[in-house]
């Protein structure tokens, strides 16, 4: 047993990374990191319910979606236009989503009311992308190899490009006001937002699911760093101290995750 005295948790030290390995290797092909899972884990399992949680789970995202974003990166899947507009509206989102955390969410029973609201969610639209494709609906079951994205046209109204032979597109005004709120959700839960993100993107905007899942885990890259980022400068206040995240439980889970993401990418 490994005792972790940030957290307070106390449990084998390959828990963390065995856990991590099982759930990112599912969910990244969709672009999800998987962090919306952990932390579930994290409150209910390892009893960890304070606000460090959030930017412990962040700690998580730092270290384990390298491995998946250079995989679409090698492979030419990398959608860059959606990708740095994703991050321009989840870095200020994620701030405020901190601060809120902090000031407002530090009680265990609410934080787990909106944790317990933001995956009812979560599995409302899974169910109904199942039920969406099993009828016939969905996108395609996979890719050729070689596949890649190609940039059209980039615009302040509309951003175009090519995969497989057809033209996708999307309004990056739009896409930054979902980002800038999908920020705010995910600064607040601990997640980078890309379970939140990709789902909208690949059902509203009609963008297929393999070049948005580099996007959404490269922007969950970026915020996840910001928003560690901005725990720690929070915790520097005495009063919001519980705030500080358990970097060794970080980067266990991060260890498992760096090898699921890269297999699951």
């Amino acid at each position: 047993m490994a005792y972790f005295p940030v957290s307070g948790v106390s449990c084998s030290p390959l828990l963390p990374p065995l856990v991590a390995l099982a759930i990112s290797s599912l969910t990244a092909s969709g672009g999800i990191s998987g962090a919306v899972l952990l932390l579930p884990f994290q409150v209910s399992v390892l009893g960890y319910t304070g606000p460090g949680v959030s930017p412990t789970n962040l700690i998580y995202n730092i270290v384990a979606i390298p491995g998946g974003v250079y995989r679409y990166i090698r492979e030419g899947r990398m959608t860059w236009p959606l990708t740095w507009t994703v991050i321009a509206g989840t870095l200020p989102g994620v701030f405020f989503g901190a601060l809120i955390r902090v000031r407002y969410l530090p009680d265990p029973r609410r934080f787990k009311l909106f944790a317990g609201c933001v995956l009812m969610y979560l599995g409302v639209r899974l169910l109904y992308e199942f039920a969406r494709r099993r009828a016939g609906a969905g996108n395609l079951r996979g890719v050729p190899a070689g596949a890649t994205v190609s940039i059209v046209a980039v615009r302040l109204r509309r951003i175009e490009y090519q995969f497989l032979g057809r033209t996708y597109g999307f309004s990056p005004v739009g896409l930054f006001v979902l980002a800038l709120a999908v920020g705010l959700v995910g600064g607040i839960y601990g997640i980078g937002g890309g379970a939140i993100i990709a789902p909208f993107v690949v059902a509203i905007m009609r963008l297929p699911v393999y070049t948005v899942a580099g996007a959404a885990l490269a922007g969950t890259f970026m915020t996840s760093v910001a928003g560690v980022a901005f725990f720690h400068l929070l915790a520097l206040d005495p009063r919001a101290a519980a705030a500080r995240p358990d970097w060794a439980l970080g980067a266990l889970f991060g260890a498992g995750g760096l090898l699921g993401t890269y297999a699951g990418a």
